[in-house]
């Protein structure tokens, strides 16, 4: 209950820099890039996994200044080039390093600095840019809803050897609520893409719980409980943004995919 609490509070400041968009939207998303690859980086060290923290940094710096100072979209081939080239190359230190090593460079890179990323693509849209509240509105209502529906009426267990606690009754709670917190936002901003909002609540609403379920197999895998200790008992970054790095991507690809 306190952790469903405490993630209704981050909403505050994080509605502020929605509201803003721009550079000040830019600036969170870089910032949450680097703490939360931090923490999957901390991750990897519990079980003996040493990625490059360098290699991650260098990455976030450049794929921001690729969306900075250019609209060339050859360079984010170049990006990816480097990305895996950069984590390959980490391993040339044959005595010292492991394949995992690398592994886990690059999959921090993609899995975090990338998916985050989204979040300031779906913001530069143009006239659809205001589907930025969607990524928030289906990650966190499917988390909230799925939580109250699950305790009130979960019976059937959705993936106890993930995640013990979470319930398929939970699971579908979490869609209606993503369908319904997308349907009223569409109703109140833009009327125009109702069928639209609804069916990336409902998208979202079960890619997030992906999101949240992928996270947990990390943890699981990992042996640690929380991501970090930001909010201390209730975890890092990381544990509070899961299903937005699932749902961001699903909002902007819908957008270009679909709405064009």
């Amino acid at each position: 209950m306190k952790t469903r609490i405490l993630s209704g509070l981050i909403m505050v400041p994080l509605l502020a820099v929605l509201y803003f968009g721009g550079y000040v939207l830019m600036l969170a998303c870089f910032l949450i890039g680097v703490m939360a690859v931090r923490e999957f980086y901390h991750g990897f060290e519990a079980m003996g996994v040493k990625p490059c923290y360098n290699a991650a940094y260098a990455a976030i710096l450049g794929l921001y200044a690729i969306n900075m100072f250019t609209k060339d979209y050859h360079w984010y081939m170049v990006w990816f080039f480097g990305c895996v080239l950069i984590s390959l190359l980490y391993l040339f230190k044959i005595e010292e390093r492991k394949l995992e090593d690398g592994m886990a460079t690059v999959t921090g890179i993609f899995y975090i600095v990338f998916f985050s990323y989204h979040v300031l693509l779906v913001d530069q849209t143009g006239e659809y840019s205001i589907l930025v509240w969607l990524i928030v509105l289906t990650a966190f209502g499917t988390d909230v809803m799925a939580y109250f529906t699950g305790v009130l009426l979960g019976r059937h267990k959705l993936c106890p050897k993930i995640s013990p606690k979470k319930t398929i009754e939970g699971s579908i709670g979490g869609i209606l609520g993503s369908v319904i917190l997308c349907g009223l936002f569409s109703w109140f901003f833009i009327p125009r893409l109702l069928i639209h909002c609804l069916m990336i609540g409902l998208l979202g609403g079960i890619i997030s719980q992906f999101g949240d379920l992928t996270a947990s197999i990390f943890k699981r895998k990992m042996g640690i409980k929380d991501y970090g200790n930001l909010i201390p008992g209730h975890g890092g970054i990381l544990d509070r943004f899961d299903s937005v790095l699932f749902t961001a991507p699903m909002v902007y690809y819908y957008i270009i995919l679909i709405l064009g």
